[in-house]
């Protein structure tokens, strides 16, 4: 990993970097041209940020004054543990940063961010063909061995 890569909390300032990364996070997952998210989802994404009332919350990960990784996450209640669980939900690193330890060290803020939240798990879903990522994955977390069940409404 880079020793200039830092990693914090996203700004308003920072949009025109943030978007780029969002948009290539959501083509990952086929969500581009005829199937892109809504403008409307990606403003109400990027407001929910800077809302105070809202429990999601968003890092960014800076190499030489350029955004190269971000992470989104939020916290919910859970019945069976008294602190609330924390959902990491995106997590996208720049092509050409792959493999430095930016996603690691965007996953590692996660945790210290939801343990300061008095969090006792951090969990996340990726793709089932997404084997890059989840090499990284089985070095910094447990699989759990859930299946995600999903019908879309």
């Amino acid at each position: 990993m880079s020793t200039s890569l830092s990693v914090r909390p996203v700004t308003r300032a920072d949009y025109d970097q943030w978007l780029p990364l969002w948009d290539g996070y959501n083509a990952f997952y086929g969500r581009s041209g005829a199937t892109a998210l809504a403008g409307e989802i990606t403003q109400m994404t990027w407001a929910r940020f800077f809302d105070g009332y809202e429990p999601m919350h968003a890092l960014v990960a800076e190499s030489g004054g350029k955004l190269v990784g971000l992470v989104h996450y939020l916290f919910h209640r859970n019945t069976i543990m008294l602190g609330p669980v924390c959902y990491l939900q995106d997590l996208f690193t720049d092509a050409s940063q792959r493999g430095k330890g930016v996603g690691k060290a965007l996953i590692e803020a996660v945790y210290e961010k939801a343990m300061l939240a008095g969090s006792p798990r951090v969990y996340w879903h990726t793709h089932e063909t997404n084997h890059t990522a989840m090499k990284l994955y089985n070095h910094v977390a447990n699989h759990s061995g859930f299946v995600v069940y999903r019908k879309d409404l």
